[in-house]
């Protein structure tokens, strides 16, 4: 089993020690982006991911690879996977493929665990819809306003219609801006820059469990309560270059999203949602499944958050499940 995300560090990943206690041998892998989200482009973390799954092939004499797409990593993981089997990422406009794109090696099966549909969808998902301005942080549209009492929670088809429609609406004006500014930048002979960006932690479904209902904690996200942590700058996507943004975050032109490269998944597939988790919701999960090719797939849902670090057993069970799945299918000595 080999799992890797787009900038956390899986070296020491949670489950690593579970599974190889289960007879499954566990690899953490970590590509050239590790803590360095702000430069990640997707061609050259896919080769990285490859050098992993090739040295277990050839080094370390592995039969079977099982690709475990973790959080971030099931719309990285399904990327690796789809490109492998039918090649399909391209580099950013004027850049070259990154060397070793097209010689990645398939794996033999995925598994998805509390992974949501992709960068992307997951920053839009989050993203404060009433921000009106990228270089004034305090700019609010108060009719788009999760914490206006004017507009819930809970809150209405309507409203969220509208907030869901403004998110998107950011999401494509800074690609728009992203594009612009690239362009600018050529012209002048430069290659990027970074910029930062603000409140990501406004997800309507943080703030009113009955949206997408499950088991999770009322009101809270990774960072907490939302509306303390999207005020704060401890945001996911909070720095990117320009090109980071086009291949990484943004809806119009990032190939992180899950939905088509889970159309390649034909592997046997397996699909884990965690029932209290505060971030990724069982919509997420069941959207993955939908959207997963494969004929041999399954969906569970079991107890826990993120991380499965609660309750106290979680991990066990989630280490069991993995296990005799992957034994129903393969040899495990």
């Amino acid at each position: 089993m080999i799992a890797t995300h787009y900038n956390i560090d899986f070296s020491q990943h949670y489950l690593a020690d579970y599974m190889a206690a289960r007879g499954v041998g566990f690899l953490g892998w970590n590509t050239r982006f590790r803590g360095d989200e702000a430069h990640f482009l997707l061609d050259h973390a896919l080769v990285d991911i490859a050098t992993g799954v090739r040295w277990l092939r050839e080094n370390a004499g592995v039969e079977t690879v099982i690709l475990l797409g973790n959080s971030g990593g099931g719309s990285l993981m399904s990327a690796y996977q789809s490109h492998a089997v039918n090649p399909n990422v391209v580099p950013l406009a004027g850049m070259r493929p990154a060397r070793g794109l097209d010689e990645l090696i398939a794996g033999d099966a995925f598994i998805a665990l509390a992974a949501h549909p992709g960068r992307p969808d997951v920053l839009t998902s989050w993203m404060d819809a009433s921000a009106t301005s990228e270089q004034d942080v305090t700019a609010t549209d108060p009719s788009l306003d999760l914490w206006n009492p004017q507009n819930g929670p809970p809150y209405s088809p309507e409203f969220l219609e509208r907030y869901r429609a403004a998110q998107v609406a950011r999401n494509l004006r800074i690609t728009a801006w992203a594009k612009q500014e690239l362009a600018r930048l050529s012209a002048a002979g430069m290659t990027d820059q970074l910029f930062t960006l603000a409140r990501t932690w406004a997800d309507p479904r943080m703030v009113d469990p009955s949206i997408d209902p499950s088991t999770r904690k009322p009101n809270w996200c990774y960072m907490g309560e939302p509306r303390r942590a999207n005020r704060s700058t401890w945001v996911i996507g909070g720095s990117s270059t320009l090109r980071t943004w086009l291949s990484m975050w943004s809806l119009e032109t990032s190939q992180c999203r899950a939905e088509p490269h889970l159309a390649n998944l034909h592997v046997p597939t397996l699909v884990i949602s965690a029932d209290s988790d505060t971030g990724v919701y069982p919509g997420d999960a069941k959207a993955i499944f939908a959207q997963v090719a494969a004929t041999d797939k399954a969906f569970v849902s079991l107890p826990g958050d993120h991380y499965f670090a609660e309750p106290d057993d979680a991990r066990d069970k989630v280490a069991d499940l993995l296990a005799g799945w992957v034994a129903e299918r393969f040899t495990v000595s």
